[in-house]
Order: structure tokens, then C-alpha cells, then sequence
């Protein structure tokens, strides 16, 4: 059984650069993206949600997060799944550490959750892995200022397989009570219209549920993978919510990070 240093907590690695350090201009700043948002009403199982930063990709991350307000009192368990950008690892890696510390406070690690998915062999323990990643921080104060009381299963994925992210879901795909977030940004460093066009049909593939979706057309290529799997097996369907990039939001058109908010809802 993989048993984790409840005592331990991982410090936030990049506030004060992806997203404000502090408290209140942070929490400002979120309640400002969430009510500039698009409202849908749905009720989602699933999210994928970018995770640069908040001046590029907040408003698009809202859009997703926005739609959470009617289940803030029911989700008590996220399954946050992020590509790592740091540390190369072979599977889905948890820290080992009890807590993850954001300017907002701390969320408790699911330690439940961990024990369920722990004697899978493509899940592995990597503090490292986790210590500089900002695909699963950014989303945290997102969660902690939309949802009541939730724990979290931190996921870090590396080399591993569609198959294996779904089993990983599979495991711990619990009721309304879990939610899972993959994320995820689009294509990295492209003219403004080529962009579009691959951000265009990636998007396209993620709401046809056609896997695998290459690295190069988003980050969280594997992740989304995995939860294309798990979403055709539990008969989710995805809904397109913001689809923009950084030459949209705060950056030039010569270089642009694509970034789209997607919620999987039962059919």
C-alpha cells in the first residue's frame, strides 16, 4: 500500500508569476473572471481547463469554473490531472504530502482516493515531479474559491497511456461528488491563424471523442486521452465552452498559446 506523508504540504511553487500572491488581490481577481464568464447550466462531470496564466488564460479557465456554481456544496473529491513540464516520469505521479498550500489555504490530499488507485502499476510517488509543476497550482485557487470543502487527488502525468489515465479515472470515477479536471493548454507558439486552425481541430477531435490527441496540439495530450477513453466508456458527452488563445487576451498575434474550456456532462 503507497502511504503518503499526511504531515507534509507542497508550497506553492509559482504565485506572485502565474497568479497573484496576494490573497485578496487574488481572490479579487478570481471573482472578477468568474463574473465576467459565459454562463452555461450544466452540471459537469469533467472539465479540461487551460493552466497559463491568469492575465492569458484566466478568463478562458472561468469560463470552465463558472459552471460549477449550482454543485459547490455537492463536489467533495477533484481528480486534478496536468501534464508535467519540469520532470520526466513514467505514469501518473501523486506528491507525497498530505496538503497542497495555495495564498487562498490549503486543500487536503485524498488519502482515500490514493489508497484506491495506489497498487496500480502506472501510478507512481514523485515529489519532484510535483515540486515546480504549474499545470495542477493554477487551478487550485480556482477550485478553492468556487467549491465549498473538497479534497483533491494531484495527478502528474508523464509517459503513460490513454488506457492507463482511464483506469486511473475509472477507479475513483465516484458520483456527483467527484469532479475531474484535466489540465490542459492547446498549440504553443504559433502565428495567430495557424493557431486557430489546429486549436480548431483539436477541439473538433476532443468533442468527436477521437483519441489520442498529440502533444504538440496540447500539453495535456495524455491526460485528455485518457479522459476521452473513460467519457466514451461512461457515456459523457463534451460541450465546447470558451475556445480562444493568448492573442485574444494579453499577448502578441506573432507567438500564441491556445486555450479552451470543455465540460463532459452525462448524456
Amino acid at each position: 500500500m503507497m502511504h503518503i506523508h499526511t504531515t507534509a504540504t507542497r508550497k506553492p511553487a509559482v504565485a506572485g508569476q502565474f497568479y497573484p500572491l496576494d490573497v485578496q488581490q487574488l481572490s479579487e481577481e478570481i471573482r472578477q473572471l468568474i463574473s465576467r464568464a459565459k454562463r452555461y447550466v450544466l452540471t459537469p462531470k469533467a472539465l479540461i481547463v487551460p493552466h497559463a496564466g491568469y492575465i492569458y488564460s484566466g478568463a478562458i479557465a472561468a469560463t470552465a469554473y463558472a459552471t460549477l456554481g449550482s454543485m459547490a456544496t455537492i463536489i467533495k473529491r477533484v481528480i486534478l490531472l496536468g501534464p508535467t513540464h519540469h520532470v520526466a516520469v513514467r505514469g501518473l505521479a501523486l506528491p507525497d504530502v498530505g496538503c497542497l498550500e495555495t495564498p487562498l489555504g490549503t486543500v487536503n490530499v485524498d488519502a482515500e482516493a490514493v489508497q484506491v488507485i495506489s497498487d496500480l502499476p502506472q501510478v507512481i510517488m514523485s515529489t519532484e515531479a510535483h515540486a515546480w509543476e504549474h499545470s495542477l497550482e493554477v487551478q487550485l485557487p480556482f477550485l478553492q474559491h468556487v467549491l465549498d470543502d473538497f479534497n483533491v487527488l494531484p495527478l502528474a502525468v508523464g509517459m503513460a497511456s490513454a488506457e492507463e489515465v482511464a483506469e486511473v479515472l475509472d477507479r475513483v470515477w465516484g458520483g456527483d461528488e467527484t469532479l475531474i479536471v484535466i489540465s490542459s493548454d492547446l498549440s504553443h507558439y504559433l502565428p495567430y491563424a495557424t493557431a486557430q486552425q489546429m486549436d480548431s481541430a483539436t477541439v473538433r477531435s476532443i468533442l468527436q471523442l477521437i483519441q489520442p490527441i498529440a502533444h504538440d496540439h496540447a500539453c495535456g495530450g495524455t491526460p485528455i486521452s485518457g479522459l476521452i477513453v473513460a467519457a466514451r466508456k461512461h457515456h459523457l458527452k463534451p460541450q465546447l465552452l470558451d475556445l480562444r488563445n493568448s492573442g485574444d487576451t494579453a499577448g502578441s498575434h506573432d507567438q500564441v498559446v491556445g486555450y479552451a474550456a470543455i465540460a463532459f456532462c452525462s448524456e
